[in-house]
């Protein structure tokens, strides 16, 4: 178990910062080596950045964080920060750009990456907020695990054969437990101050009053999502905001990405593999446009941002608000489907000891949960240690997803967590579970 008040000894600090960032080299290396050059420095989407270019930026990153502001370093390559500032090239025009080729970027990364050993190996984990319990490496090795989803997802668009494999999750008895689940009303305590390596936009910890609300003991499946394609769903505007049904209509979406039928039945390509869409499995692959369609669909909703964090952490019977949904340890593979382990969500119902004290399963893991909220600071909000992590971001033009996927390492991922994204995008691995609203009073 890692609970955050724990993590102060310096020892301790540095064996979990390590293990965290070799982890995700370990990951960098695996994504960027299963296919040659050519596929490295192309453009398979216009969405995503061609793979090289993910791979130099998280050495840079690396470099401008744990060498120059943590160890006061001078800049090893000056001359490429621009090319691999995120905010400075939008994704469709990276190719254009002078880029390290692959074995330059690999050298560079590899160069960054003993240094910062270094530095880590002398670390005192005290003096700054940057330093303080290791944040700037947690945030780093964090920083690296989005990369690597990001291009894991890069790895979905592309065309070709098969470049990945994983082990399927264990087969499951097809669920049976109770549809949904009622979280009482009441107040609970949301977001975090004392998780060391927590992001800003999770902070501060504050209080926050739920009414009462029922929601979906599992994600949605694929299986209820046909039940909405075949009964006319992206056919029929009532279910669609006006928003949804343009993007709809302009795209000529009528299933989720990925999707398509063939001879009476639906099929999927994943990862390079054409397969029968698995009925038991969460629907991934779907916008928010999509998931809030859906849930009308059904004559629910998607729960809000707030009610999610209160059906994930809060604990009842103790008056609190855990790390996870199973508590303060963390993440195994008994408790969700985490850290590209698989390949695709468990079935719906999987990971029973992951599931939260009222019951509800698969929160954190398998597919990033779509719900219906903005992305807002919390009260309290202060821009750590740039704005451009998440502040640059606030306003109705993104949406709140919350809970991980099969892509996301345990580092990134936490009851605390928040993703982001624009309702149109799908190439994302997210899926949802609904809810809807409960008498007031009710317990």
């Amino acid at each position: 178990m890692t609970a955050p008040d724990s993590l102060t000894d310096p020892e301790s600090l540095r064996t979990r910062a390590l293990d965290a960032l070799t982890t995700a080299r370990e990951r960098t290396a695996l994504l960027t080596s299963c296919v040659e050059d050519p596929e490295l420095t192309a453009q398979h989407s216009p969405l995503m950045s061609p793979l090289v270019w993910d791979l130099a930026h998280i050495g840079n990153q690396e470099e401008l964080w744990l060498l120059r502001e943590v160890a006061g370093r001078e800049a090893m390559r000056p001359e490429i920060d621009g090319l691999y500032d995120a905010f400075e090239h939008p994704r469709a025009a990276r190719p254009s750009l002078p880029l390290l080729p692959p074995a330059e970027a690999r050298q560079y990364a590899a160069e960054v990456r003993g240094r910062a050993l270094d530095v880590l190996e002398s670390a005192a984990f005290q003096g700054t907020r940057l330093t303080e319990a290791g944040f700037a490496f947690g945030m780093i090795a964090q920083h690296e695990q989005q990369h690597d989803e990001t291009m894991l997802i890069t790895h979905q668009l592309r065309k070709g054969p098969a470049a990945l494999t994983a082990p399927d999750p264990a087969p499951a008895p097809l669920f049976t437990g109770p549809a949904e689940v009622l979280v009482p009303e009441g107040p609970f305590v949301m977001g975090t101050s004392t998780e060391p390596w927590a992001l800003d936009n999770e902070r501060p910890a504050h209080r926050r009053t739920v009414p009462a609300f029922f929601i979906d003991t599992t994600p949605v499946t694929n299986a209820a999502y046909q039940a909405f394609i075949e009964d006319g769903g992206y056919g029929d505007r009532r279910w669609w905001t006006p928003e949804g049904w343009d993007h709809i209509r302009a795209h000529d979406i009528e299933a989720p990405l990925f999707w398509r039928r063939e001879g009476g039945q639906w099929l999927r390509r994943r990862f390079g593999v054409t397969e029968v869409v698995p009925p038991d499995e969460p629907v991934l692959h779907v916008c928010w446009y999509e998931a809030d369609a859906y849930a009308r669909w059904a004559g629910r909703r998607l729960p809000t941002e707030a009610e999610w964090e209160k059906a994930a952490r809060h604990d009842p019977a103790a008056d609190r608000s855990t790390r996870y949904p199973w508590g303060d340890a963390d993440p195994t593979p008994e408790h969700a489907n985490l850290g590209q382990r698989h390949l695709r969500p468990a079935p719906a119902g999987s990971y029973s000891a992951g599931e939260s004290p009222l019951g509800v399963r698969q929160l954190i893991g398998d597919v990033w949960e779509w719900t219906s909220s903005d992305l807002l600071p919390y009260p309290g909000f202060v821009a750590f240690p740039y704005r451009e992590y998440s502040e640059v971001f606030f306003g109705p033009e993104y949406k709140v997803l919350r809970g991980g996927s099969f892509a996301v390492d345990p580092v990134a991922c936490r009851g605390t967590f928040r993703n982001w994204d624009y309702p149109i995008r799908r190439q994302i691995f997210s899926g949802f579970r609904t809810a809807r609203d409960a008498a007031p009073g009710s317990s």
